[in-house]
């Protein structure tokens, strides 16, 4: 079966579309969400209804959705007025939605979180080697799906206990080998910020994963990011997608 991974959609709906349209014509037969519906975005709502009617397999809740019902959640200047500026655009049952999420669940001998499985309300971010080091010891499953970082990567251990980032190709599956298990850092479809503006998702089949890139409208979520007031810097970093 081959599996969708989407996460840190972050209000954009365009970005959203394109992605969900683009992994329906690879065949995709069920998805998996990540978290961060909202955050930063300028349509939450339609991207909460669109995650909703899409029913998908997995869904997991991320540090801005948490924050929606939680006003005291630590977050940077931006991302603070982004989430006050959401409330307000969420009706009770939409927020209510975000609010019942689970922080992880699990299908098969696959971990989905939206940031690390060792103290996952801690959200913290999977960059290097020490830092994936503690999430294979938080779990025994064979893959472990996260987002939250942004950018896309690929983490494997040994039986030596060895961690090892891998160097990623994008557009062409990656062996998942038996021998080692694998901690899978999905791009952000929404807020992408490794150089490339095109909304990040990934492919999930037996064994393989494959990290794609979607293009979208950028300018029209910008336009959107500025109409709604919503602090410039989030409009730039969409367009320069760093």
């Amino acid at each position: 079966m081959k599996l969708a991974v989407l996460t840190d959609i972050h209000a954009n709906r365009p970005a959203l579309a394109a992605v969900l349209a683009d992994a329906t014509a690879r065949g995709a037969k069920a998805f998996a969400i990540l978290g961060d519906i909202v955050g930063y975005g300028p349509e939450p709502g339609a991207c909460i209804d669109r995650i909703r009617a899409l029913n998908p397999t997995i869904c997991v809740k991320g540090n801005h959705d948490h924050a929606i019902a939680q006003p005291s959640e630590p977050m940077s200047p931006h991302a603070a007025t982004a989430i006050q500026w959401t409330r307000a655009q969420l009706t009770p049952d939409q927020a209510a939605y975000l609010a019942q999420l689970p922080l992880t669940q699990h299908l098969d001998q696959t971990l989905f979180t939206h940031a690390s499985p060792r103290n996952p309300a801690d959200w913290t971010y999977i960059t290097t080697n020490t830092r994936a080091a503690p999430a294979f010891q938080a779990t025994d499953a064979r893959l472990t799906l996260c987002g939250h970082v942004h950018k896309p990567a690929l983490y494997s251990i040994d039986h030596q206990g060895i961690v090892r980032e891998c160097p990623l190709t994008l557009n062409q599956p990656m062996p998942l080998l038996p021998s080692r298990r694998w901690l899978a850092v999905v791009g952000s479809t929404g807020q992408p910020r490794d150089g490339s503006p095109h909304a990040a998702w990934a492919m999930l089949e037996p064994h393989q994963i494959t990290f794609r890139r979607t293009p979208y409208d950028v300018q029209a979520t910008v336009d959107k990011i500025r109409a709604a007031g919503l602090p410039e810097a989030l409009a730039q970093r969409l367009l320069n997608g760093n």
